[in-house]
């Protein structure tokens, strides 16, 4: 079998909001529990384990790969919830995305400062 991740874990101050807000915004099935964890499914067999934190979340990146037509609705959920969006992971340039490679691409943060991303393609792709 090759190696392939499974999950990741998501540090979050408020875990079912946390996970909440990943299912709405990317589209996804609600997310199940297990254990001290909120499970978001992906649609490629990873999960994002949301867990509580027990002090400050250290912000991490999370890029999802997504066809046109879910970029045009994760996109059109991000405005319509009026967050703030970049074209760069720097967040140097607001309000704009980027046709790296060829797609389509932009971050925006989550409640807890985690940097997400979505993309079309894949860099270098």
């Amino acid at each position: 079998m090759p190696v392939q991740l499974n999950h990741t874990i998501v540090e979050a101050q408020d875990r079912d909001a946390t996970a909440e807000f990943l299912v709405e915004i990317l589209g996804l099935e609600p997310a199940g529990t297990f254990g001290p964890f909120r499970v978001v499914e992906l649609g490629n067999g990873v999960s994002l384990d949301v867990a509580q934190a027990g002090g400050p979340v250290h912000s991490q990146h999370y890029a999802f790969l997504v066809s046109e037509d879910e970029f045009d609705q994760i996109w059109t959920r991000i405005k319509d919830r009026g967050l703030a969006f970049w074209a760069d992971p720097f967040h140097r340039q607001p309000g704009r995305i980027n046709t790296n490679d060829g797609g389509r691409g932009l971050y925006w943060t989550d409640p807890n400062g985690h940097n997400l991303e979505i993309i079309t393609r894949p860099y270098g792709g």
